[in-house]
């Protein structure tokens, strides 16, 4: 007997281990193309309050506006772990959402009672574009948290409500995430009728357990109070609820949410990725077929219900768990100034298993009573419910991937991509030769702040501080002068949201070799190179001579064919200044009748004469 169950176990464990793998792979396979190369918004700033501030400030934000240690704790562990390595923030953050989604694979397989449903809830969950935020920003592992803690709550609360064996087990973990939740995002806080509810449904009177939510909720306020001197929770962009609340407009987001439930982008596109209006015929066909599915399940559902006369109460008492556990996190997302569509992510995973309990109902005997005629057999309701929630992922597929190809729509979506490149141009095309640099970037049409340009380059150097790296914004390459190896020139590419490094190429008009000179100053005996002058039109030279003088050395520089000086080098160093033009590019002939004797290398024809600096401000 031990060795049959070691078997069994070793069996389930093998199921599981491939289960999850095969969720994590779909989940790297479904978010390939997001990255995050650099930081900026709310991703900069909290990276700044790591760097700046000791754990303590930083995990427990006394004053602020929000008070969410918990996040912050976890926040903090995940910048510790990642460090300069900002590549890493989203495999991270896909491992995490996808043991979210193994999570509710084992949920819906519970309340499906069928593992291919499971298995589909948790790929669905995987495959939505809800999912944009949470795996595209820093600030996604919140949003993951909040989800993980909310349908941990839900899992705790069905397991109450239908295992009276263990039922105070669940109510006290349903508590404590409950508790938990608020300091991750104080928005969930909404979820307390849920745990009073379930009190009603069992017809609990043991005054203990109701006074535990209210004994939660009081201390969680209480903090909140001590903290940061509200208990109201502050809104979106930085406003207040109490002062932005209309239920008029409340109502309308609720609306939008429960469109959003069905497949239905209602929201505007700098939003929703791309409206209902603006969406391609064939996606809103796809999207009506998923909703006629979902609409057979739920009438078979509703049907079975009315027959189950034995399980109609526990199947009512379940489905009014789940009604108002999304009712609840639509409620939430209702009240500040508009609704992104990572915030029907919650709710939009309790319709899934949602879903999935009507499926399990479903498949049930159609009667409890022993001698009781079944007109369809169970296996055959099973079947039926897995090919319609089958069908519905199959169907999603393709309305799923349309809408994550419309990413770029999103609000900051296109700034992200500003600054990955921003990234990919500087910091991952030099390494760590980027600090100490003088960084010009031709324009500033992309609005970068003050803030950003002080502190975007310090998240790459393991010290945080970057420390002489200067970024400047400039009109024109006249605004600066000739480009040494201390600085880079960039230049933005609006139409691909993206800045293209463009430091050779300016460097080569500012100042062209064409024979005989070096980029490290070197020059031969002979030498030409092309010169770019400035606002002044003055091009100044320093002659340097790194060695003996016997008092013969001369210099003779043409410009632009004509001869413009005649330099007796009588001094290691000599300055030389020639007047043209304002922003004209000159032909510099040299002609030396002198080399450096003991020079180790030779790199032209002729020998190396002395060392030649130019600026040209």
């Amino acid at each position: 007997m031990e060795k049959k169950r070691a078997g069994v176990w070793q069996y389930r464990w093998k199921d599981e281990v491939i289960t999850a793998g095969l969720l994590l792979a779909f989940g790297f396979f479904i978010n390939a193309g997001i990255e995050i190369r650099g930081l900026f918004m709310d991703d900069l700033y909290l990276w700044s309050c790591y760097g700046e501030q000791s754990f303590g400030e930083f995990v427990f934000p006394i004053g602020s506006t929000r008070f969410r240690f918990l996040y912050y704790l976890a926040a903090y562990l995940q910048l510790g772990l990642v460090g300069s390595h900002v590549t890493w923030f989203v495999p991270i953050n896909i491992i995490i959402n996808s043991a979210i989604a193994y999570t509710i694979c084992r949920f819906a397989r519970r309340l499906s009672g069928n593992n291919i449903i499971g298995f589909t809830v948790g790929f669905l969950y995987l495959l939505s574009r809800m999912s944009y935020y949470q795996i595209s920003q820093v600030y996604g592992l919140m949003e993951s948290l909040a989800l993980w803690a909310a349908i941990g709550i839900l899992y705790c609360l069905y397991r109450y409500v239908n295992e009276p064996g263990q039922d105070l087990l669940w109510f006290g973990i349903a508590n404590g995430l409950y508790f938990a939740v608020c300091f991750i995002h104080e928005r969930y806080m909404v979820l307390l009728p849920l745990l009073f509810a379930v009190l009603l449904m069992k017809r609990n009177k043991n005054i203990r357990e109701w006074i535990t939510p209210l004994a939660v909720f009081a201390l969680m306020q209480g903090i909140r109070l001590a903290a940061i001197g509200t208990v109201m929770p502050a809104g979106t962009g930085g406003t207040d609820v109490a002062d932005t609340l209309n239920i008029r407009q409340a109502a309308g987001f609720a609306i939008q949410q429960v469109l959003y439930l069905f497949g239905i982008n209602s929201g505007e596109s700098y939003l929703s990725a791309l409206s209902w209006l603006e969406s391609s015929r064939w996606i809103k066909v796809l999207i009506v077929m998923t909703d006629l599915t979902v609409l057979a399940v739920m009438i078979v559902f509703v049907i079975k219900t009315i027959r189950s006369r034995w399980g109609r109460t526990a199947i009512l008492r379940n489905s009014l768990l789940f009604f108002l556990f999304i009712g609840a996190c639509i409620a939430c997302s209702s009240v500040t100034i508009r609704v992104e569509v990572r915030w029907v992510y919650v709710s939009m995973t309790g319709a899934w298993l949602w879903l999935a309990y009507m499926c399990g109902v479903i498949a049930r005997p159609a009667a409890e009573k022993p001698d009781a005629v079944r007109r369809i057999p169970d296996y055959k309701m099973a079947l039926a419910c897995t090919a319609m929630i089958l069908a519905y992922a199959v169907l999603m597929i393709p309305v799923e991937t349309y809408y994550r190809r419309r990413f770029s729509n999103l609000y900051y979506w296109n700034t992200q991509q500003q600054y990955n490149s921003l990234a990919e141009q500087t910091y991952e095309k030099y390494g760590r030769d980027i600090f100490g640099k003088k960084i010009y970037i031709l324009k500033n049409s992309y609005e970068v702040s003050d803030f950003y340009a002080d502190t975007f380059f310090k998240v790459f150097d393991k010290e945080r501080k970057a420390e002489g790296t200067e970024v400047i914004f400039v009109d024109s390459i006249r605004d600066f002068g000739q480009v040494n190896n201390n600085m880079l020139v960039i230049r933005e590419e609006p139409a691909f949201h993206a800045y293209q490094d463009i430091t050779e190429a300016v460097r080569i008009l500012k100042c062209e070799p064409i024979y005989g000179y070096y980029r490290d100053g070197w020059m031969d005996e002979s030498a030409k190179l092309r010169v770019m002058s400035g606002s002044s039109g003055v091009i100044s030279l320093q002659l340097m001579y790194p060695g003996a003088m016997d008092g013969h050395e001369q210099t003779v520089i043409y410009q632009n064919g004509q001869p413009a000086a005649e330099v007796k080098i009588q001094q290691n160093i000599t300055q030389v200044e020639l007047q043209t033009r304002p922003y004209d590019i000159v032909e510099l002939d040299f002609e030396n009748n002198f080399y450096l004797e003991d020079a180790q290398e030779q790199r032209g024809e002729k020998r190396f004469s002395m060392i030649v600096q130019i600026t040209a401000d």
